[in-house]
């Protein structure tokens, strides 16, 4: 049973509720350990600290918590730092999300250019948080949640000595979505997806002992034509017979970008805004339940549903309990594992986790006809993180030019000066000057 003090930059979000729930359901194994919120909003950060309390005390488990708005302080000894924020609220992601559609450009939160300007604002915070990290905590592991978290654990591994791996559960959940929308049982379709963050293909594919891709192309003919299949999820299925691979559902971009464009303009509202309009209602649940003795959340009126950042949960627990458990990382490409790509880039594979770290597990490479455009990322994602941590408006362009959503000079250079505009605030100064 490993008692650690874990420090979670972000621990005042909406999604802050379902992480502690989180923890606590897994609270046997941190038995005496302490959580300190770090946040910007003091009374949010009291609401998540009262519903953890009150639901740690209810289960019976030790653990302290405590908030503050001193991140220095909180990192003070501590082992881990869970990281999950974002720079500028959901505002800053609106205006990543409504700008590139301005400029002709898929505007989202972890692609395009409005992923590489949350990039850009993430990178920022964390290039201060990882200095004071050599200072204060110099062993502790950074466990990253913070988008585009490929291009976060990209900089930081490149110009910091702090351990640190990020993670995302989606090579996890495209597989249960697609199964879901062939009428497979998630349970039973195992899918090894590996690549880039966000950027993932199937590898292995498996349904019972059987290859499951022709039930997918039977699926794909009987539901081609269903209206009552989502738009997003009719892409997936239909990416997926065409290239013999589950992929991930952020390819929709890449392989059907005129559609979503189009969609993206017609809609009224974007996600962000969307977000923003029921994050009222999150809150005033989080209210209710921090009243009670035994909060319970509600996944309907929960930020991400009741249980968040498991898989953080999961790897910390494997880390600090020895428990010598697989799960997907984003992590270097250790001894060339995934086959292709350079072993010092950040990839999305399998990794063993124990108390001796992370060791990334070999995998198969990815089919030729897909590999192309994931090279092309991961190009991008080298080129990205080296521009947020230390280089210019120059060298983000350069960077924006090279994203496949972006590719043309001129637009690179509007779409870039626009949005560091917007978001002049949250930017370092090199990365601005705009011209008059």
């Amino acid at each position: 049973m490993a008692r650690i003090k874990l420090v979670y930059l972000g621990g005042g979000s909406t999604r802050a509720a379902g992480t502690m729930a989180s923890l606590i359901a897994n609270g046997a194994d941190f038995e005496g350990s302490e959580v300190v919120l770090v946040d910007l909003d003091e009374g949010r950060l009291a609401l998540i600290r009262t519903l953890a309390e009150k639901m740690a005390r209810a289960r019976g488990h030790d653990i302290a918590v405590t908030a503050t708005t001193d991140r220095r302080a909180a990192l003070e000894g501590c082992d881990a730092v869970l990281s999950s924020f974002r720079p500028g609220g959901f505002e800053a992601r609106v205006k990543d999300e409504r700008i590139p559609l301005d400029h002709g450009l898929i505007g989202q939160e972890t692609q395009g250019a409005g992923g590489f300007f949350m990039a850009l604002r993430a990178v920022a915070v964390l290039k201060d948080v990882c200095s004071e990290m050599e200072e204060l905590c110099p062993e502790a592991w950074i466990l990253n949640y913070t988008n585009p978290v490929n291009i976060v654990a990209e900089a930081i591994t490149h110009h910091s000595p702090v351990k640190v791996v990020s993670l995302c559960e989606g090579p996890i959940y495209f597989a249960h979505e697609i199964a879901d929308s062939a009428g497979l049982d998630p349970e039973r379709f195992h899918v090894t997806m590996v690549g880039l963050n966000h950027g993932c293909w199937g590898v292995e594919h498996d349904y019972d002992g059987r290859d499951p891709l022709p039930l997918l192309e039977e699926a794909w003919e009987r539901r081609r034509a269903d209206p009552t299949l989502e738009p997003r999820r009719r892409r997936q299925l239909q990416l997926a017979v065409a290239m013999g691979s589950v992929p991930a559902d952020y390819f929709e971009y890449y392989y059907f970008t005129d559609d979503v464009l189009t969609e993206l303009r017609a809609k009224s509202t974007t996600r962000a805004e969307d977000i923003l309009g029921w994050s009222g209602d999150y809150w005033r649940h989080y209210e209710e339940q921090a009243q009670l003795d035994d909060p319970r959340l509600d996944p309907a009126r929960s930020r991400g549903g009741i249980h968040e950042l498991e898989l953080a949960i999961d790897v910390m627990d494997a880390i600090f309990n020895d428990k010598d458990e697989v799960h997907p990382v984003n992590v270097p490409n250790a001894g060339g594992a995934l086959p292709g790509f350079p072993d010092d880039l950040v990839v999305e594979v399998l990794g063993r986790c124990t108390r001796h770290g992370i060791e990334v597990l070999p995998a198969k490479p990815l089919p030729r006809h897909v590999r192309g455009l994931v090279e092309m990322l991961g190009e991008y994602q080298a080129l990205a993180a080296e521009a947020a941590w230390d280089g210019t408006r120059d060298d983000g362009i350069r960077a924006l030019s090279a994203n496949p959503l972006v590719r043309q000079l001129d637009v690179a250079e509007r779409v870039y000066d626009a949005l560091a505009s917007a978001h002049r605030t949250h930017l370092p100064d090199r990365l601005l000057r705009i011209p008059a």
